[in-house]
C-alpha cells in the first residue's frame, strides 16, 4: 500500500495526490498536523530528514520533494504516457518540473505564503512581478496548444498546475490569462480528478 503525507492546504502535497487519483492507484493519506509541529518530530523525519511535505512511502521507498515523488509515480505506475524517456521528450518534461521548482514558487507560491499564510519574510512585490511574468509566458506558450508539452497531459501539467490555480491565495488575478484558465478547466476535466481548498472540480468532471 502506498502512504502519501501531507497537509490539506499544500499545493505540493495535492500535486501528488492528484497524479494518484489520475493513475487510479490505492494509497493511503496521512495529515501531517503542521501546527503541531509533527513535521519536525519522529517518526516523520525519519521518512523525510528535511521535515518536508510530501513524502511518499511505497514498499521499502520512502520518497520526498513532490517533483521527485511525481517522477517516480509517473515512471513506475504510468509510463511513458505521463513521463516519456527519450531524450529529447524527457528534457521537454523536466524543464517544467525545473520552472516549477524556480520560478512558480519564487511567484505565485510565495505570494500565496504571502497573504493566506502571512509569512511576512516574503518580498510580496518581487513575488507579484514573478507571478505575473510566470503567468505571461504560460499564456503564450498556451495559446496555440491544449498542454505544457505533446498532445496529452504530462507530470509537467500536474507539477505546475496547483500553485497556477491557486494563484488567486496570494491576490494574483488570472482574470488577464485567458489560455492559462482554458488549461486549468482542461485538467479538472480530466478523469478522477479532484480538487482542494481554492481548486474546486468542474461541475463537467468526470
Amino acid at each position: 500500500m502506498i502512504s502519501l503525507y501531507g497537509h490539506e492546504l499544500s499545493g505540493n502535497t495535492y500535486k501528488v495526490r492528484l497524479l494518484l487519483e489520475l493513475l487510479k492507484l490505492d494509497y493511503e493519506y496521512k495529515q501531517v498536523d503542521l501546527i503541531k509541529g509533527e513535521h519536525r518530530q519522529l517518526p516523520y523525519l525519519a521518512i523525510n530528514p528535511f521535515g518536508q511535505v510530501p513524502a511518499l512511502v511505497d514498499g521499502d521507498q520512502a520518497l520526498r520533494d513532490a517533483q521527485a515523488i511525481l517522477v517516480y509515480l509517473a515512471r513506475q505506475y504510468g509510463g511513458d504516457i505521463w513521463l516519456p524517456i527519450d531524450a529529447v521528450s524527457l528534457s521537454q518534461v523536466v524543464r517544467w518540473l525545473s520552472t516549477t521548482a524556480g520560478e512558480v514558487r519564487q511567484g505565485p507560491e510565495n505570494a500565496r505564503l504571502y497573504h493566506l499564510f502571512g509569512v511576512k519574510t516574503i518580498n510580496i512585490e518581487r513575488a507579484t512581478d514573478k507571478a505575473h511574468l510566470i503567468l505571461k509566458l504560460l499564456d503564450d506558450h498556451l495559446s496555440d496548444r491544449d498542454w505544457l508539452e505533446f498532445e496529452r497531459p504530462t507530470i509537467a501539467d500536474i507539477a505546475v498546475f496547483p500553485y497556477i490555480a491557486l494563484a488567486p491565495d496570494g491576490e494574483i488575478s488570472l482574470d488577464g490569462y485567458p489560455h492559462v484558465l482554458a488549461w486549468i478547466e482542461r485538467i479538472k476535466r480530466l478523469p478522477h480528478f479532484i480538487g482542494m481548498r481554492g481548486i474546486e472540480a468542474s461541475v463537467k468532471a468526470a
